[in-house]
Protein backbone atom coordinates (compact mmCIF):
# COMPACT_ATOMS: atom_id res chain seq x y z
CA UNK A 1 0.00 0.00 0.00
CA UNK A 2 1.26 3.93 -0.65
CA UNK A 3 -0.56 6.15 0.97
CA UNK A 4 -0.25 10.32 -0.59
CA UNK A 5 -1.20 13.51 0.95
CA UNK A 6 -1.09 16.86 -1.34
CA UNK A 7 -0.62 19.98 -0.14
CA UNK A 8 -0.10 23.43 -1.95
CA UNK A 9 -3.11 24.10 -3.35
CA UNK A 10 -4.70 27.72 -3.36
CA UNK A 11 -6.09 31.05 -5.30
CA UNK A 12 -3.78 32.60 -7.32
CA UNK A 13 -4.10 35.47 -9.93
CA UNK A 14 -2.78 34.58 -13.61
CA UNK A 15 0.71 34.55 -14.48
CA UNK A 16 1.16 33.50 -10.52
CA UNK A 17 2.99 30.27 -9.19
CA UNK A 18 2.24 27.44 -6.81
CA UNK A 19 3.91 24.78 -6.71
CA UNK A 20 2.36 21.45 -5.58
CA UNK A 21 4.01 18.80 -3.07
CA UNK A 22 2.77 15.39 -2.58
CA UNK A 23 3.82 13.27 0.39
CA UNK A 24 4.02 9.38 -0.19
CA UNK A 25 4.23 6.80 2.67
CA UNK A 26 3.77 2.80 2.35
CA UNK A 27 6.31 0.04 1.21
CA UNK A 28 8.39 1.20 -1.59
CA UNK A 29 7.73 4.49 -2.60
CA UNK A 30 10.95 5.28 -4.27
CA UNK A 31 10.22 2.07 -6.85
CA UNK A 32 6.88 4.18 -8.06
CA UNK A 33 6.38 6.20 -11.22
CA UNK A 34 4.35 9.04 -10.01
CA UNK A 35 2.23 11.31 -11.54
CA UNK A 36 0.00 14.67 -11.46
CA UNK A 37 -3.36 14.72 -13.04
CA UNK A 38 -6.39 17.12 -12.39
CA UNK A 39 -10.04 17.48 -12.68
CA UNK A 40 -11.84 20.56 -13.35
CA UNK A 41 -15.90 20.86 -12.94
CA UNK A 42 -17.65 18.81 -16.36
CA UNK A 43 -14.72 17.66 -17.83
CA UNK A 44 -12.37 14.40 -17.68
CA UNK A 45 -9.54 13.81 -15.32
CA UNK A 46 -6.43 14.80 -17.25
CA UNK A 47 -2.88 13.85 -16.54
CA UNK A 48 -0.72 16.53 -16.60
CA UNK A 49 2.62 15.34 -15.61
CA UNK A 50 4.21 12.01 -14.89
CA UNK A 51 7.94 11.31 -13.52
CA UNK A 52 9.59 7.71 -13.52
CA UNK A 53 11.39 6.38 -10.26
CA UNK A 54 14.66 7.84 -11.07
CA UNK A 55 13.57 11.30 -12.21
CA UNK A 56 15.20 9.92 -15.42
CA UNK A 57 12.13 10.36 -17.23
CA UNK A 58 9.33 12.78 -17.72
CA UNK A 59 6.36 13.79 -19.62
CA UNK A 60 4.27 16.76 -19.69
CA UNK A 61 0.73 17.33 -21.42
CA UNK A 62 0.80 19.77 -24.38
CA UNK A 63 -1.67 21.94 -21.80
CA UNK A 64 1.24 22.75 -19.49
CA UNK A 65 4.63 22.44 -21.84
CA UNK A 66 6.86 24.71 -20.38
CA UNK A 67 4.89 26.28 -17.40
CA UNK A 68 4.78 23.33 -15.44
CA UNK A 69 7.35 20.79 -14.15
CA UNK A 70 7.60 17.47 -12.10
CA UNK A 71 9.94 16.80 -9.99
CA UNK A 72 10.88 14.12 -7.35
CA UNK A 73 13.12 13.63 -3.84
CA UNK A 74 13.26 10.34 -2.90
CA UNK A 75 14.85 10.86 0.27
CA UNK A 76 12.10 12.54 1.18
CA UNK A 77 9.15 10.11 -0.58
CA UNK A 78 8.13 13.45 -1.92
CA UNK A 79 7.03 14.48 -5.86
CA UNK A 80 6.25 18.15 -6.69
CA UNK A 81 4.93 19.97 -9.19
CA UNK A 82 5.82 23.42 -10.16
CA UNK A 83 3.34 25.57 -11.51
CA UNK A 84 4.36 28.66 -13.42
CA UNK A 85 2.34 31.19 -15.74
CA UNK A 86 -0.82 29.84 -14.16
CA UNK A 87 -4.04 30.36 -16.27
CA UNK A 88 -7.44 30.56 -15.74
CA UNK A 89 -7.89 27.29 -17.64
CA UNK A 90 -5.66 25.47 -15.50
CA UNK A 91 -8.08 25.69 -12.27
CA UNK A 92 -9.14 22.28 -10.83
CA UNK A 93 -8.70 20.14 -8.45
CA UNK A 94 -4.95 18.76 -8.55
CA UNK A 95 -4.08 14.55 -7.78
CA UNK A 96 -1.31 12.97 -7.21
CA UNK A 97 -1.11 9.09 -8.10
CA UNK A 98 1.88 6.35 -7.89
CA UNK A 99 1.54 3.42 -10.09
CA UNK A 100 3.64 -0.66 -9.36
CA UNK A 101 5.82 0.35 -11.87
CA UNK A 102 9.31 2.21 -11.91
CA UNK A 103 8.15 3.78 -15.58
CA UNK A 104 5.43 6.73 -15.68
CA UNK A 105 2.45 6.47 -18.07
CA UNK A 106 0.07 9.16 -19.10
CA UNK A 107 -2.70 6.66 -18.41
CA UNK A 108 -4.87 7.47 -15.27
CA UNK A 109 -6.16 3.66 -15.14
CA UNK A 110 -2.49 2.90 -14.60
CA UNK A 111 -1.94 4.46 -11.75
CA UNK A 112 -3.00 2.43 -8.34
CA UNK A 113 -2.66 4.94 -5.94
CA UNK A 114 -4.56 8.32 -5.42
CA UNK A 115 -4.25 11.00 -3.04
CA UNK A 116 -7.30 12.82 -2.25
CA UNK A 117 -6.95 15.92 -4.15
CA UNK A 118 -6.19 19.63 -3.62
CA UNK A 119 -7.54 22.38 -5.40
CA UNK A 120 -6.20 24.84 -7.50
CA UNK A 121 -7.81 28.13 -8.26
CA UNK A 122 -6.39 30.57 -10.79
CA UNK A 123 -8.36 34.31 -10.70
CA UNK A 124 -8.90 36.84 -13.53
Amino acid sequence: QVQLVESGGGLVQVGGSLRLSCAASGRACSTNAMGWARQAPGKEREFVAAISWSGGSKYDADSVKGRFTISRDNAKNTVYLQMNRLEVEDTAVYYCAARRSSLPSTRADAYTYWGQGTQVTVSS
